[in-house]
């Protein structure tokens, strides 16, 4: 069947799927709780009738906020098919970020997860009048909870008016509303239409190379786009979506679902990554020349057998005695991941992929649906360090300043309330400025190159793009995140976070006893190893971009101590100024 509004998944995985019984599957106390089709559908009707016995009318504001589980979609889909607009929302964000987005997007109802959550919010709820009701997910004994609402639309059943509502919903209509997490200043509404998910998900969903049999582990935000939509694929698809029970759970619901996909960012793999070389340095010597000599290898290799038949003989080896095992760690399923919301280091896409584990790098913003290109195994839809080609139906071009410019029908309505800021972004021909510099290769893949925000002027006039700086510094096994910094200044340093597992790793074989992270920071013998890691990355780069100084920070940077986004970007403006006088101390 036709799919016009974003509700029609569910009559067309019906169609197609029916037979499944896990299209989407959450863990309880342990177990895994899965619902079919008919589960799901019942489910979201019930929601749908539920709000409609609460006066819940077309156009009025849903908030959800809660982490990844199945309720997320039922809820989403029943808000959505009486054409209210769900407005999901960080769980990590911080009060005043909640005061806004409510306010702002003048919320009637909140679906919220948790204690800890709901302490977050129940203070300043009222200071937001348009909200009725808050519904929590389990019975808090202060709000109404998720099951009387189900219940609730069990005693008001009234299929024809939900019909007469559905048809009602254009595909050009709003959506959702999802607010930007955004480095500077509060988070900006994007408002996105049916049709704008719809042909993102559509375009992207010849990504996995399997179908129905397959299974996919979610984990991302389903509130951020990117996580969702790759949901709305997978239910296109009839891939059947188990929720992760936390970041911390990840490894272990790996083991137990052996998904096929999975989408994650940069952040994730590194640690993965770095996790599987530790336990590689602990081996005894024999295996431990061995598991290197394969880390060799698949860093060397390169796609469409360019290395020949002789590295594929080494390749092969390596696979059988090394890789077979990193493959059996991470379930021994993965026929792909997909990695997002930042830049991928080439390495990473380059050593899984020989691992037989393909990543394929995508591109794309809140604004754009989100995907703009995306590497393919379709010929020339993949190359190591690029984002691949524009999604079909998608159009980019580079602007003479170099930055990415994007049309097409994954293009945003615009900023809610906003008619200047969305002016900014969308010029009168209709290309969004995503504010990226890029280049298209020959063969049509999209290289990014940095933010145009980020990248800053030295007093000597030299250009410096520190993003790309960042990435190449953070292939170090002892470096877990970090800044550039010296716009006016006359040369480039950065603040430094150390990899802490590493540093102690390397501390217990080198003998030296580990204290605090505060005081390690500070000893002579680990600013002169970090000194050494800098010295050899600086030969990656021109004089104007190599570290004259730097610093290092003690403690290491999350979502919770304010120098990350939610999507694990830097907050760079934030960042300047929360380490004002430690820069300062730098260019003295």
């Amino acid at each position: 069947m036709e799919i016009n509004r974003i509700f029609d998944l569910l009559p067309h995985y019906k169609e197609n799927y029916s037979w499944k019984k896990d299209a989407i599957a959450g863990k309880i106390n342990g177990k895994w709780l899965q619902y079919s089709i008919d589960d799901y559908i019942e489910n979201v009707n019930n929601i749908s009738y539920g709000l409609l016995s609460l006066n819940i009318v077309s156009g009025d504001k849903i908030a959800i906020i809660s982490s990844n589980r199945p309720e997320w979609n039922i809820i989403d889909m029943g808000v959505l098919q009486i054409g209210a607009i769900p407005v999901p929302i960080y769980p990590t964000i911080s009060e005043s970020d909640y005061n806004h987005i409510l306010n702002h997007a003048e919320v009637k109802i909140v679906f919220v997860e948790g204690e800890e959550l709901l302490r977050k919010i129940e203070h300043i709820l009222p200071e937001i009048p348009t909200i009725k009701e808050i519904f929590t997910f389990k019975d808090r004994n202060r709000f109404s909870h998720l099951q009387q609402l189900i219940d609730k639309g069990k005693d008001n059943h009234n299929p024809a008016l939900l019909n007469e509502l559905k048809m009602k919903i254009k595909t050009n209509d709003i959506a959702t509303i999802i607010y930007t997490s955004g480095t500077t200043g509060n988070p900006k509404g994007v408002m996105l239409s049916h049709a704008n998910l719809i042909s993102n998900f559509l375009a992207a969903s010849v990504i996995p190379p399997f179908g129905s049999e397959g299974k996919a582990l979610s984990y991302l935000p389903l509130c951020h786009v990117y996580e969702r939509i790759l949901n709305y694929m997978y239910q296109y698809l009839g891939i059947s979506v188990y929720y992760a029970e936390n970041f911390g759970a990840i490894s272990d619901n790996i083991k137990d679902v052996k998904p096929d996909i999975l989408s994650t960012v940069p952040r994730l793999l590194e640690k993965v990554y770095d996790k599987i070389i530790n336990t590689g340095r602990k081996q005894k010597w024999l295996k431990r020349q061995i598991f290197f000599w394969a880390v060799k290898v698949g860093m060397k290799y390169e796609l469409n057998n360019e290395n020949g038949w002789i590295y594929s003989l080494k390749l092969a080896l390596a696979n059988k005695l090394v890789f077979v095992k990193w493959r059996e760690a991470l379930g021994g399923k993965f026929k792909v991941i997909v990695s997002g919301g930042a830049a991928l280091q080439p390495r990473l896409a380059r050593i899984f992929t020989a691992a037989g584990m393909p990543v394929l790098e995508g591109y794309g913003l809140t604004e754009t649906s989100p995907v703009i290109a995306v590497n393919t195994f379709f010929e020339n839809g993949r190359k190591f360090g690029t984002v691949g080609q524009p999604l079909k139906g998608v159009s980019v071009k580079i602007a003479e300043d170099g930055e990415v410019l994007c049309k097409g029908p994954n293009v945003m309505l615009g900023y809610y309330k906003e008619p200047e800021l969305t002016r900014e972004v969308i010029d009168s021909e209709g290309w969004f400025h995503t504010g990226d510099t890029g280049i298209i290769e020959p063969k049509g893949q999209l290289r990014l190159i940095g933010r145009k925000k980020a990248i800053f002027k030295t007093s000597n006039g030299k250009y410096v793009n520190p993003e790309q700086i960042e990435g190449k510094f953070k292939e170090s096994p002892f470096i877990d995140n970090m800044i550039v910094i010296g716009e006016n200044q006359k040369f480039a340093s950065a603040l430094i976070v150390p990899d802490f597992s590493h540093l102690k790793s390397w501390c217990e074989i080198k003998g030296h006893q580990y204290t605090t992270n505060e005081e390690m920071v500070k000893n002579p013998v680990i600013r002169k190893r970090i000194q050494k890691e800098i010295d050899h990355f600086n030969k990656f780069f021109g004089d104007t971009e190599q570290l004259k100084k730097f610093d290092i920070i003690d403690f290491e940077w999350t979502v919770q101590t304010g120098e990350l986004t939610p999507t694990l970007k830097l907050k760079r403006n934030v960042i300047y100024e929360m380490y004002k006088v430690r820069i300062e101390e730098i260019y003295k």
